[in-house]
């Protein structure tokens, strides 16, 4: 579905991205890993057109995604779920969502979407009427989730959803990744700095140390590596 072939990307002369290359098909939940500064945010970024990439190749169901403009990127089926949360703090829960519905697919499915993310999701439900600024951190990156399944996307692309949150709000959001995973098939590829839940839930895993991808595997694998258990897992 999803693959960056030796990427080069960054914020100046200097590329925060060194050639990286990763590979995710469809249905599967696909976690990157890996320190502060590493790159994991510049990835996504350049993946949903933020930021220009100065060499590589990105493609997305075999279309060549660096043709195609950020603003239409949405519209293929990528949603990005940024970093910080991002919801409009003016807008009530129910208009945050429907901001999220504006691609053809989100448009089309829009009733159906809707159903599933109050399932899924259902503090939304009960707040729908509710400016979204006044809500806690933990139902902000709720928001920011359903916000992105709004969109009906094929691949769900999530920056740092635990940042900032209480551990057992952290696991809560992480259960229901995989339900919406298990009774959707939907695609995720997953950035998180909680090492230990990303790769347990993870297909398959890339570690990312100074823009380069120095380890990858199955969740199984990357868990058994004494580089992971020592760096990462505190082992």
């Amino acid at each position: 579905m999803l693959k960056v072939e030796n990427l080069r990307a960054g914020y100046s002369e200097v590329p925060v991205l060194k050639g990286v290359s990763i590979n995710v098909e469809a249905g599967q939940f696909v976690s990157i890993v890996g320190p502060n500064g590493a790159g994991k945010t510049t990835l996504f970024k350049t993946i949903s057109g933020v930021v220009p990439p100065m060499s590589g190749a990105i493609t997305f169901e075999d279309e060549n995604l660096l043709s195609i403009s950020p603003a239409r990127r949405a519209h293929l089926g990528i949603a990005h779920v940024p970093e910080g949360r991002q919801v409009f703090p003016s807008l009530t829960v129910l208009e945050n969502l429907e901001m999220g519905a504006y691609t053809g697919a989100g448009t089309r499915n829009w009733k159906d979407s809707l159903e599933r993310i109050y399932t899924w999701l259902p503090v939304l439900k009960e707040r729908r009427t509710q400016h979204a600024g006044t809500l806690s951190g933990g139902e902000q990156q709720m928001l920011a989730i359903g916000r992105g399944l709004a969109s009906a996307p094929k691949l769900l692309m999530l920056d740092e959803p635990s940042m900032g949150l209480a551990p057992t709000i952290a696991d809560f959001i992480f259960d229901r990744l995989m339900d919406i995973r298990q009774e959707s098939n939907l695609t995720i590829l997953l950035v998180e700095q909680r090492v230990a839940e990303a790769l347990q839930f993870a297909n398959h895993g890339y570690v990312l140390e100074t823009g380069r991808v120095v380890l990858e595997g199955t969740n199984e694998t990357l868990m058994a590596d004494d580089r992971v258990r020592q760096a990462y897992l505190g082992m």
